[in-house]
């Protein structure tokens, strides 16, 4: 009940009884008696001034009026009048706002009376209200009177009569009424500013400022102006200071209507005109200042009136458009204001003063403080409500929140959480200030986040529950002498986490390292090589795994894996790991094993592996591994460790060492992955085929050796010492660096250019061979230069033979067919190199154009002691021929295998046993491929041949 009377009753009270007391009490300041007199009016022209005399002499025929207006012409203005007669003290007014000065004489004797201006007074003159007096207090006033007065502005000259007592009471009057009107607007911006200083409100700031501004307007108006707060302002200040005041009122006005509309305006896309306003504003408070208050005030009009009358309209689009009430306030206020400033520029240049009257910036200034106040009031409470929905959205949102949000004060006891964190922790009954972090959290967790969050801004740590169950993540700040932070239950994430590492460093089938789990290993325990420790690895590889695979099915052959790993790992020590690098192929890193032990290891993995089977459901399968151990040296990089334990395995597998190969400290395999290395890295570099050459092994024709010189080119490459490299070790670099090609190129243009500058020695040279890689078969780039260089060696191109290899070929029937027949209209000659070494298809012979078959040497060494091998090549020779190819034996050795040969019918033969691989100037020197031959038993079969067979004498007989 008290409140409702406290809120409501007292203000309903003192409203009514304030609008009673306005209405029906006595007034205690009522004035009356004062008397408008009509006077001549003259204005003086021209920069001459008038005497008195000639003044009223020009002033006494001009017609008699109450008031003049001077439309913002600042000439001196000569006025005659007489004073009424009146018993008693009596008092001239002269009330104008904007008048500067004011002189009177007696207009009989022209004697003066006074003077005044808004710096001083003397005779019977004093300022009083806005304008002047004279006080007739010891003499009687004249009976006629002439006076001169300057007028800066709009202003209105007239002059009142009145009894001293009512003129005093009117000067009260007029002191109360602009003490009230200074008072409330003060302290009515005082209490705005300090609300706004409170709430950290610059709008209010702002509001607090236009009032006093606003309040500095209705002064100008009422003529109130000339003082503040009780103090005459200086008379230099005096004009200056009302058009600063103006245009301040302006800016200020513009700046709240931007700022309470903000956001309608740009919606409205209103910026631009507001942008426009808003540079109008710096020159107009220039102008203010540097400009006449005659030439200004017309300037401000016009600025004036198009202003408001954009914002009018900003203000109209956006209650129409929103219904906004702060808009529909402000636009009151903007209305009134708009009117009283019109009806002021109406007054001053039509000289309505009627209009004044009823609206003047007096009122304008009351009422558009009271609209406009109701505008920030009407902000006040929309941002009040939005406050208010935003706590109320902020209230749920912190109990709906799915992560665990609280505050902790500087002695770990919780002062407020929210549901989800009861939810984390298990709290049944929480008690603010009593709930405390180490019933949840050890000690040390405490002391960490107490730490951290003094030491830095934001603090991130991971927890473990207590029971070590569940895992967190808490992020918090230190505010206002208390803990905030935020609660993340991440026990599933760290379950996640945890299972990513393992599956990215982890195969997933065998559950031992993968390739990149196991690189790390590698890195790890090479470190310790730095120190002297010895370091291990082995690269094991399971025998014929892919026939269980192929058998018996993937998911059989994924059992084997997991218990070859079982037992691979029952052997191993602690830091030993196993990684998974292939199918069926792993590598284990043992740090800190020296190499003999690792041996012992190692051969016990591969009894362990071999010697018991593996039962998968009620099938037993027998696996058998090889392993290849190396021993690393600090520096070796895991590729190369991998690579030249990969060599030891393979070297295990062809049944060395019973399943097991050692390299240790300096083994041959060791000088041999240098040199490699080394051989790529030059051959990767720019100078890359300097140190090639070629040579030419030559190729003997069987049916007439001496009268043909064929071979074939055989690359090499000159080390700095002078050693010779041969093809294979830089033909399997080049391949690794991805240069074949360009070896390819090399070696094809260099012979093509070598034939072309000796065809005249070459006369017997029916064709040369020369091999190309797999790689530059399938280089797209290779090709189009091959039919380059062919194209400018098209004149002994048709000497060049080709040798394409039979996987080669077959790796792409349709490319390599192409490129045949494409070469073969060059005039080159194909041949299909290592015939019979791979998976061997006849069928696909009638697919290639080719000119050649060359046999694979594997079955020409030794042919004599294996008879399998003569039916092969024998009917590798008869398809030859049914298909209209030659043939080439490559690897013959001995003159028995080239008899051999012979009576099988090949057509070519090429080996030791002819030559080996001679420099381009011998083969120049010679006549034939069989100039080389210095075998004995080869010359003296080849004369045999030679020499025609001796008839038989039954055979000569039976001719008869």
């Amino acid at each position: 009940m008290l409140k409702l009377f406290g809120y409501y009753l007292i203000p309903i009270g003192i409203g009514i009884m304030s609008l009673v007391a306005l209405i029906f009490f006595h007034d205690e300041y009522r004035v009356s008696g004062d008397v408008p007199l009509a006077m001549h009016v003259t204005v003086q022209d021209g920069a001459q001034a008038l005497t008195p005399a000639e003044a009223l002499a020009r002033a006494a025929p001009q017609p008699l009026i109450n008031t003049h207006e001077t439309h913002l012409s600042e000439a001196p203005v000569w006025f005659a009048f007489e004073p009424m007669p009146r018993g008693g003290e009596q008092v001239i007014e002269f009330p104008s706002r904007h008048a500067l000065d004011v002189a009177c004489w007696d207009a009989e004797t022209l004697a003066p009376l006074g003077s005044a201006t808004r710096g001083s007074a003397n005779g019977a003159f004093e300022m009083a209200k806005a304008g002047f007096v004279l006080r007739a207090a010891a003499v009687p006033l004249p009976r006629q009177m002439l006076c001169r007065g300057g007028f800066s502005g709009p202003a209105r000259l007239s002059v009142l009569q009145w009894p001293a007592e009512q003129f005093d009471k009117s000067l009260e009057q007029y002191h109360r009424k602009s003490g009230l009107l200074d008072g409330g607007m003060i302290v009515l911006a005082l209490f705005v500013l300090i609300t706004a200083l409170i709430n950290r409100q610059p709008l209010y700031v702002l509001f607090a400022g236009w009032l006093i501004l606003n309040l500095r307007v209705g002064a100008l108006s009422a003529g109130w102006d000339i003082q503040w707060l009780g103090q005459t302002i200086p008379s230099d200040w005096l004009l200056r200071s009302r058009s600063v005041t103006i245009t301040l009122y302006g800016i200020a006005t513009l700046t709240l209507y931007g700022a309470l509309l903000k956001e309608h305006l740009a919606e409205m896309r209103y910026v631009l005109p507001m942008r426009v306003m808003q540079w109008l504003c710096m020159p107009m408070l220039a102008a203010a200042i540097l400009l006449p208050y005659r030439m200004y005030l017309p300037l401000m009009w016009v600025i004036v009136v198009c202003c408001f009358a954009m914002m009018t309209i900003g203000l109209f689009k956006i209650i129409v458009e929103s219904r906004n009430r702060v808009a529909s306030w402000f636009a009151a206020s903007f209305a009134l204001t708009f009117l009283a400033s019109m009806a002021e520029v109406a007054a001053a240049a039509l000289g309505l003063r009627e209009l004044l009257g009823v609206i003047n910036s007096v009122t304008a200034a009351l009422a558009s403080s009271l609209l406009a106040a109701l505008a920030v009031a009407e902000q006040m409470r929309s941002e009040t409500e939005k406050r208010q929905e935003a706590q109320e959205e902020l209230e749920h949102a912190y109990k709906a929140m799915p992560v665990g949000l609280f505050t902790l004060d500087m002695y770990g006891h919780f002062l407020s959480v929210n549901p989800a964190l009861q939810k984390m922790l298990g709290i049944t009954a929480f008690v603010p200030g009593r709930t405390a972090w180490r019933q949840f959290f050890t000690e040390m967790s405490w002391t960490g986040l107490h730490e951290q969050v003094h030491a830095k801004a934001e603090a991130e740590m991971e927890l473990t529950s207590r029971d070590g169950s569940q895992r967190f993540l808490v992020s918090a700040t230190l505010a206002r002498s208390r803990i905030e932070g935020v609660l993340q239950d991440t026990t599933e994430k760290h379950k996640a986490t945890e299972q990513l590492r393992f599956m990215a460093n982890n195969d997933p089938l065998t559950k031992v390292y993968n390739r990149r789990g196991i690189e790390k290993e590698f890195a790890t325990a090479a470190a310790s090589l730095a120190a002297g420790r010895p370091m291990a690895l082995a690269y094991v590889d399971l025998d014929r795994f892919k026939l269980i695979n192929d058998l018996f099915g993937h998911a059989a052959g994924d059992e084997v894996l997991r218990q070859v790993c079982e037992r691979m790992g029952t052997m191993l020590a602690g830091g030993q790991q196993i990684g998974r690098v292939g199918g069926d192929e792993f590598v284990i890193v043992m740090p800190e094993t020296a190499i003999p032990l690792a041996t012992i290891i190692c051969r016990g993995i591969v009894d362990r592996l071999g010697n018991t089977p593996y039962r998968v459901g009620d099938k037993a399968f027998h696996v058998r591994g090889s392993v290849g151990l190396i021993e690393v040296v600090p520096g070796m990089a895991m590729k190369d460790a991998v690579s030249t334990a990969d060599r030891a395995c393979r070297e295990a597998k062809t049944g060395a060492g019973d399943g097991l190969v050692v390299y240790e400290r300096g083994a041959d395999a060791f000088r041999q992955r240098a040199a490699e290395l080394d051989l790529v890295a030059r051959l990767s570099g720019p100078n890359a085929t300097d140190n090639l050459l070629l040579e030419m092994q030559p190729i003997m024709s069987l049916k007439n050796p001496h009268e043909s010189l064929n071979f074939e080119v055989l690359l090499r490459m000159r080390e700095p010492d002078g050693r010779v490299v041969p093809a294979g070790p830089v033909i399997a670099a080049a391949e690794k660096s991805g240069r074949a090609s360009m070896i390819d190129r090399w070696v094809l243009s260099t012979t093509l250019a070598w034939i072309a500058e000796h065809a005249e020695q070459l006369c017997n040279t029916r064709f040369v061979c020369m091999n190309l890689s797999g790689a530059s078969l399938n280089d797209e780039r290779f090709v189009q230069d091959t039919f380059d260089i062919l194209g400018r060696y098209v004149h002994v191109a048709s000497r060049l033979c080709l040798e394409i290899t039979e996987s080669v070929a077959l790796h792409d029937l349709d490319n390599t067919r192409r490129f045949i027949d494409q070469v073969r209209n060059f005039g080159v000659k194909v041949a299909l190199d290592d015939f019979g070494a791979g998976y061997t298809s006849f069928s696909y012979l009638k697919e290639l154009p080719a000119d050649v078959l060359k046999i694979d040497g594997n079955f020409i060494v030794n042919i004599n002691a294996h008879p399998a091998n003569v039916a092969i090549v024998e009917a590798i020779v008869s398809l030859a021929v049914n298909l209209g190819m030659k043939t080439i034996a490559e690897w013959a050795e001995d003159a028995a295998t080239v008899q051999t040969l012979h009576e099988i019918g090949v057509d070519y033969v090429q080996g030791w046993v002819v030559a080996r691989s001679q420099p381009p100037e011998r083969i120049l020197e010679a006549k034939s491929s069989a100039s080389f031959i210095k075998d004995e038993d080869l010359l003296e079969l080849l004369r045999e041949l030679e020499t025609p067979p001796v008839p038989h004498l039954a055979s000569v007989t039976r001719l008869h």
